[in-house]
């Protein structure tokens, strides 16, 4: 607390002058002043009373504010003259993620602030680092991995643990935080595929987990870092030890401890066997010549965020959204009756409408709801918004789901068939939108690499869950969830609900 008085007063006492002098010029002139829903500007400080005003509602404030400007782009100043970029039209996001790739990198401000908990993990890397680690990652989403991973790793998951599960709570008439459950099997299906290892995450118990724990602390203060509005408080913490900086200091230790033991059992599972049964990622990065353990660590870390957070966060604001519009939900009962009991590859993947309706729920609801990179030289966006060098570009997948000029009037509906059509026959089939239009997986070289496994992941668990059951939620009437943003998206307090047995499916 200390620090955080110590630096504001520092700040305050050298922009008192100027402020002052803004406030003189700005009585006096005759201009119409900007609509309210923009922040105000001052010389030196920016808009560093609106930005800390509005810090618990970011997201919602920087959509308002894209959606009242004519490009849906526009420049936030910070302190020092530091400025920001936000943007939701999707010719300044192709000109970001593919244009002009090499000019926005996630840069040394992104890479600095996440570089404690992500260390040169593929998520937190640029140029050879990156292209090298995708690389090696990108043999394990081929077909044949994808079956494997479906047929085996979910489909044990799913049967052996998470339907268990969901018919105990019918039994025993329990709730559940469906948030928690989903997390959890996600948890487990990453470490399985990507690491050869089960940590058991869902068992009829739900283990307090001290990772866990960790985890979501690691994650939730680093966003804090990025989101400060001034970055020195966090650096100065960090220095001394205090604070948020103590926290995330112990959780991200707590993280790489439990990352080290996975690197090192694997280490010795490759120096016991000439060749394993199968080849998982830390292997590949193992075998290739990168036996590093920090490096090998940082691996671990960044394929745990990504397998972890971001299917479980779509698909439980999918089951909410579904719960609140059940013609969606019959609509979804009745493809799954179509297939057969046991799904298939084939099968999983060849379900339209329930594809359509996580592509919908995401578009509201995105597991990253912004991302940002960093300019290396000056440039104009497509819309002739100005680039410094230097300047963070941060674009808006949340605030693009919202926009009317690219989903209509009706954007705020959940409706599925905006990514379907009807053949001949009257069958769904899927009609894509353009990643930059719609890039909840990121777009351009950086496009997610687990795109097809999370869809496929997320699909099999609706199949297996909706058949068999109804999910309910166990809040009062008029509840209204409250979408919280940190690496990646959270829903506030988590999702409680009961569960009901379908039998036939209805």
């Amino acid at each position: 607390m200390f620090i955080q008085v110590l630096t504001l007063s520092i700040i305050f006492f050298l922009t008192l002058p100027f402020f002052f002098l803004s406030l003189i010029k700005s009585s006096r002139s005759k201009k119409p002043s900007m609509p309210s829903v923009f922040p105000k500007r001052y010389p030196l400080i920016g808009s560093y009373f609106d930005i800390k005003s509005n810090q618990s509602n970011r997201l919602e404030w920087i959509t308002r504010i894209l959606k009242n400007c004519p490009s849906a782009t526009y420049t936030l100043h910070h302190i020092l003259g530091y400025r920001q970029i936000f943007t939701a039209n999707p010719d300044n996001v192709q000109h970001i993620l593919k244009t002009r790739f090499n000019n926005y990198p996630k840069g040394e401000f992104f890479i600095n602030v996440f570089f404690d908990f992500l260390g040169n993990g593929i998520f937190n890397a640029d140029g050879e680092a990156w292209k090298f680690e995708r690389q090696v990652s990108s043999h394990e989403f081929n077909t044949r991995s994808l079956r494997k991973f479906v047929e085996t790793v979910v489909d044990a998951e799913l049967n052996d643990r998470l339907v268990p599960m969901l018919s105990g709570a019918v039994t025993g008439k329990t709730v559940l935080d469906l948030q928690d459950v989903l997390q959890r099997f996600a948890f487990d299906n990453i470490c399985k595929i990507a690491f050869g290892y089960d940590p058991e995450c869902l068992l009829p118990s739900l283990p307090q987990t001290e990772f866990a724990d960790a985890f979501e602390d690691a994650t939730h203060l680093s966003s804090e870092r990025f989101r400060a509005p001034i970055t020195l408080t966090w650096r100065i913490k960090r220095v001394f030890n205090v604070g948020s900086e103590k926290k995330l200091k112990i959780a991200i230790s707590q993280v790489r401890d439990f990352a080290k033991k996975i690197v090192r059992e694997k280490k010795q599972e490759l120096a016991t066997k000439s060749s394993l049964d199968s080849v998982d990622i830390i292997s590949r990065f193992l075998n290739s010549g990168h036996s590093d353990e920090n490096f090998t660590t940082d691996i671990v870390i960044s394929f745990i965020l990504a397998g972890r957070d971001t299917t479980s966060a779509a698909l439980t604001w999918f089951f909410w959204l579904i719960h609140k519009h059940p013609e969606v939900e019959k609509e979804i009962l009745k493809e799954i009756k179509e297939k057969s009991d046991m799904l298939v590859f084939e099968e999983v993947k060849d379900m339209a409408y329930i594809h359509a309706s996580l592509c919908e729920s995401m578009r509201l609801y995105p597991p990253v709801p912004t991302d940002s990179k960093r300019a290396m030289a000056d440039d104009v966006l497509p819309d002739g918004t100005v680039v410094k060098r230097g300047s963070v570009v941060t674009y808006a997948p949340y605030a693009m789901g919202r926009m009317e000029n690219i989903w209509g009037s009706d954007w705020e509906e959940f409706k599925p068939e905006r990514w379907l059509q009807r053949d001949e026959a009257g069958k769904w089939s899927f009609v894509g939108r353009d990643p930059y239009t719609y890039p909840v997986f990121q777009a351009g070289p950086r496009i997610c690499l687990g795109k097809e496994m999370a869809f496929l992941q997320m699909k099999r668990v609706v199949a297996g869950t909706l058949r068999r059951f109804k999910v309910v939620p166990a809040v009062e009437e008029g509840f209204q969830p409250v979408f919280v943003a940190y690496m990646t998206s959270k829903m506030k307090g988590g999702f409680p609900i009961k569960v009901e047995e379908r039998g036939k499916l209805d």
